[in-house]
């Protein structure tokens, strides 16, 4: 995008050229760019300053609408909305979810549209045979499912007269993209399982980082959203959803680097990002922390901005 409203000032919003953002001071800049929207559907948008190798400075948002004139499809976009897609379907047939945190994250080039529609659509999802569990009270435990199967086939337990039941395996990559673009898991009522004993209604689970409170006990929650920057030494992401909210990662930034390709400040900037954490006030209570649960990069997925973004 070339163009952004800041809304700093609800009352008296700014129009801003990624030309004239650009020249601002550094101080102007980081006080404005966690209060920018797309000046054509009002989603949430991020800067992106100029990188060393020629890339040029600009606006983009990872909430467009799909008509949004300022949407631009690209082979990174079908893949996400794609995922978005086949995640809404899992929320329609399946009793329950598990996260599987094991699955590697892949950074790779971007592919062609056409190699994205045909390796999407031979992708599916994980079912498995599970008994009636107790109603528990979410992230309280609950048994997970014994035993997987590798295709879309629904199992029961015939000899126990047990209903059917059918449990999805997804990853956080699909998770997250779903959530961007807008699929109905965050506001569903499906059981997503974490781990081995704990279980949770998704609506309860999935935060975004706007929303985001600190809970009783420093209970977890997946916190997603998008990266606005991080600081000069990168021990900081700082969300472009709200400025209310920080994410330490000193304890894991090497490992978050080469895990995800972030080589520069640049690479951070407009990035999708989930996270398995808990969210608590600072010591002077001016700003909520969402600590990685377990500081294990595992539970962390970033997704890079596509340079059309």
């Amino acid at each position: 995008m070339l163009d952004a409203i800041c809304k700093l000032d609800e009352a008296e919003p700014i129009t801003f050229s990624v030309f004239k953002f650009q020249k601002l001071s550094d101080e102007d800049i980081e006080k404005y760019r966690q209060a920018l929207v797309c000046p054509a559907c009002a989603g949430k948008a991020y800067y992106r300053k100029a990188s060393k190798d020629g890339k040029a400075a600009c606006f983009g948002s990872r909430y467009h609408q799909s008509d949004c004139v300022e949407f631009k499809p690209s082979a990174a976009k079908t893949r996400e909305e794609l995922h978005a897609i086949e995640v809404n379907q899992l929320v329609v047939d399946s009793d329950a979810m598990i996260i599987d945190f094991s699955q590697a994250a892949k950074v790779s080039k971007a592919k062609s549209q056409q190699k994205v529609l045909k390796e999407t659509s031979s992708n599916s999802d994980t079912a498995v045979k599970t008994k009636p569990e107790k109603s528990v009270l979410e992230g309280e435990e609950a048994a997970l499912p014994s035993k997987t199967s590798s295709d879309l086939k629904v199992t029961s337990d015939v000899e126990n007269n047990q209903p059917e039941k059918r449990v999805a395996t997804q990853g956080l990559e699909k998770v997250l993209h779903s959530l961007l673009r807008g699929s109905d898991l965050a506001s569903s009522d499906l059981w997503v399982y974490t781990d081995e004993k704990y279980r949770w209604r998704a609506k309860n689970l999935f935060v975004n980082f706007a929303d985001a409170e600190p809970t009783e006990n420093g209970a977890p929650r997946m916190y997603w959203g998008t990266i606005s920057h991080t600081d000069k030494k990168r021990l900081w992401l700082n969300p472009a959803e709200t400025k209310d909210v920080g994410i330490p990662i000193d304890m894991f930034s090497s490992s978050l680097a080469s895990r995800f390709d972030l080589q520069s400040r640049r690479d951070f900037e407009g990035a999708g990002i989930i996270l398995f954490g808990k969210c608590f006030w600072n010591k002077s209570k001016s700003r909520k922390i969402i600590q990685l649960w377990g500081n294990d990069v595992n539970r962390l997925f970033i997704s890079k901005a596509d340079e059309n973004e």
